[in-house]
C-alpha cells in the first residue's frame, strides 16, 4: 500500500472560517477514512454546511488546513474540487431538465463539437456503473421525465463520471421513498467497496444509524465526537448535538375531528385530478407522497396561488372565487414549502417579513403611513416566543440560519391562530431540536382547534403527529392510512405498489 493509499481521504486540520461577525467554522478537526461512509450531523448553525462549502471549493478557509489523501490543497472553486477527485450531490438538483440523462452526463465533458466519441463514452461508462454499482439509467431519457429517485441517481452519476472518488451527499433522502432511500444506502456501501469515501450529511438521525459506518457530530462550529456508528445510539447523538437531553415530546390521544374546517372538493388545477378531502376542528391530516405528484400544487391551490376548478370550502364560506388575502381573512394560513422562495425575503430584516399581509393593517400602520414601535414590539415579542435566534427584528432575514428562517414563517402564520393552517415540509433542513419545537406548536394549535393539513416528505414525522394520512400519486388522492400504518405500507402506496 502507497503512502496515498494510506492516508485519510479527508482531514481538516484547526478549519476556521468566518463571515462577518459569524464563526461558521472554529478550529474544525475532522478525519475520513479512506472507503468509508461517513456522517455528519449537528444542528443548524453548526457549521455542516460551511465546512462541506471549504471541501468543495464554495469558501477558502481563514485558517487552517485540509488534506485530500494525505497531500495539503487550496481549493479556490468547486473546478479545483473536482480536480482533486471531491464531488457533491446537492440537496436541490443541478440537472437540466429538458437535456436527455446522456447530455447532462455530456456537459463539461464535450471533447470539441464533435459529440459522437464523448456520447459513445459517456454509454460505455453508464454500462459499467450499471454492472459494478447497479446504478442504471436509460441514457436516452429526459432529465425532467425522471421519478425523483432517478434524478438523483443521475446526480451522482454526474458526479462519478468528473472522476469523483470523495462524495458529498446533502441531505439526499429529503425527497425519496423509503424504498428509495434504502436503494441509494445500498449504492453508498457499493461506492465504499470499491474505494471511494461519502460524506453523508443528515437530520435523520435513523439514517445515519442505518447507512454509516462513523458519524461525527458538529456543535457550535466544532467537531465535539467521532464515534463508530456501530457503538452509538440515537438519543446519545441528539444529545451531542443539542448540548443537553431532549425530553420526550408529550403523549397525545387522536380525538375524532370536530366539525369540517377545510372542505376541498373534486378540485382540480394544473397537477390536480378530482381531490377530495376534510380537514376538521382540532385534526392533523398529514399528505404523504413522492415528490412531483401534486403535493406542492394542492397547497398552491389551497393558498390561492393558482387558479382551481371545483369546490374550495374554508369555515363554511366558498372560497374558491377569492384569492390570497380573501382565504386569510377567512382564517387560512399557509407556511410554505420554499421558505425563501415563497415565504420570506432574505433581504428585508426579521421584522418586516414577520409583518407581511398585515403590514397595511393597524397596529402596523396608521393609514399610509408605518408605525414601527408597534412592528418591532410584535416582532420581538413572536421571535422569542417561537425561540428564533438572535431575537434582533432590525437583522437581515438571510443572515439567520435555515432552523431559524423557518421558525420565522412558523410565528407569523402560527402567531395569527388561524382556524385552519396549511403547511408543507415544516422541517425540511431543519435541526432536530428545531425540529421539535415546531412539531410541538403544531400540536399546541391542533389542541386549540385549529384544523391542519401537513405536507411531508418525512413519513416518521406525518407518523408522529397526523390523526390521518392520506397518500398521493398521480395528482389524484391514492389511499388513506392511520398514522399506525407502516413505512413499508405508505411506501408502497406511495409508489402505486398498493390498491387504492
Amino acid at each position: 500500500m502507497t503512502e496515498q493509499e494510506a492516508a485519510p481521504a479527508v482531514e481538516c486540520r484547526g478549519i476556521h472560517k468566518r463571515f462577518d461577525t459569524i464563526c461558521a467554522n472554529d478550529g474544525v478537526d475532522l478525519t475520513v477514512a479512506r472507503g468509508t461512509v461517513h456522517g455528519i450531523v449537528g444542528e443548524n448553525g453548526a457549521g455542516k454546511s460551511t465546512l462541506m462549502g471549504l471541501l468543495y471549493g464554495h469558501f477558502i478557509p481563514d485558517d487552517g488546513e485540509i488534506r485530500i489523501h494525505g497531500q495539503p490543497v487550496r481549493f479556490r472553486s468547486p473546478k479545483d474540487a473536482i480536480a482533486a477527485g471531491v464531488g457533491m450531490v446537492h440537496q436541490h438538483f443541478v440537472l437540466v431538465e429538458t437535456f436527455t440523462v446522456l447530455e447532462n452526463l455530456l456537459l463539461g465533458s464535450e471533447e470539441g463539437p464533435l459529440l459522437r466519441r464523448a456520447a459513445r463514452r459517456v454509454r460505455e461508462d453508464l454500462a459499467r456503473f450499471t454492472a459494478d454499482i447497479d446504478l442504471a439509467l436509460d441514457p436516452d431519457a429526459v432529465a425532467g421525465t425522471l421519478p425523483v429517485g432517478l434524478r438523483q441517481r443521475l446526480e451522482i452519476l454526474k458526479a462519478l463520471r468528473s472522476g469523483a472518488d470523495i462524495l458529498i451527499l446533502d441531505e439526499p433522502t429529503a425527497v425519496l421513498t423509503p424504498q428509495e432511500s434504502e436503494r441509494l444506502f445500498a449504492v453508498l456501501h457499493r461506492l465504499a467497496g470499491e474505494g471511494r469515501t461519502v460524506l453523508l450529511v443528515t437530520h435523520k438521525l435513523k439514517e445515519i444509524l442505518a447507512a454509516t459506518d462513523r458519524v461525527s457530530v458538529m456543535r457550535a462550529g466544532r467537531v465535539v465526537a467521532t464515534l463508530d456508528t456501530a457503538t452509538a445510539d440515537a438519543e446519545g447523538l441528539a444529545e451531542l448535538m443539542i448540548g443537553r437531553h431532549l425530553p420526550p415530546q408529550e403523549g397525545y390521544h387522536a380525538a375524532a375531528p370536530g366539525s369540517p374546517v377545510l372542505e376541498v372538493e373534486e378540485l382540480t388545477a394544473p397537477g390536480l385530478h378530482g381531490v377530495s378531502f376534510s380537514v376538521g376542528t382540532g385534526e392533523i391530516v398529514g399528505i404523504a407522497g413522492v415528490a412531483g405528484n401534486g403535493q406542492s400544487e394542492l397547497l398552491a391551490a389551497i393558498a390561492g396561488v393558482i387558479p382551481i376548478g371545483g369546490s374550495l370550502r374554508i369555515a363554511g364560506c366558498e372560497a374558491a372565487p377569492l384569492g390570497i388575502d380573501g382565504r386569510r381573512t377567512l382564517g387560512l394560513a399557509h407556511i410554505p414549502e420554499d421558505r425563501l422562495g415563497m415565504a420570506l425575503l432574505a433581504e428585508f430584516a426579521a421584522e418586516e417579513n414577520v409583518i407581511l399581509g398585515d403590514q397595511r393593517k393597524p397596529p402596523f400602520a396608521r393609514g399610509w403611513l408605518a408605525a414601527p414601535g408597534a412592528i418591532t414590539g410584535e416582532a420581538r415579542r413572536l421571535m422569542e416566543e417561537f425561540d428564533v435566534r438572535p431575537a434582533a427584528p432590525k437583522m437581515a432575514t438571510g443572515i439567520l440560519s435555515g432552523g431559524n428562517q423557518q421558525k420565522l414563517v412558523c410565528a407569523r402564520e402560527m402567531g395569527r391562530r388561524p382556524l385552519c393552517l396549511i403547511v408543507g415540509q415544516p422541517t425540511r433542513g431543519v435541526d432536530i431540536a428545531a425540529s421539535d419545537f415546531i412539531h410541538r406548536r403544531l400540536l399546541a394549535l391542533k389542541e386549540a382547534g385549529t384544523a391542519i393539513l401537513l405536507v411531508s416528505a418525512d413519513l416518521d414525522e406525518i407518523r408522529a403527529i397526523a390523526d390521518r394520512i392520506l397518500v398521493m400519486e398521480g395528482g389524484r388522492i391514492a389511499g388513506a392510512l392511520g398514522p399506525a400504518a407502516s413505512e413499508r405500507e405508505l411506501g408502497l402506496l406511495m409508489g402505486g405498489g398498493l390498491p387504492r
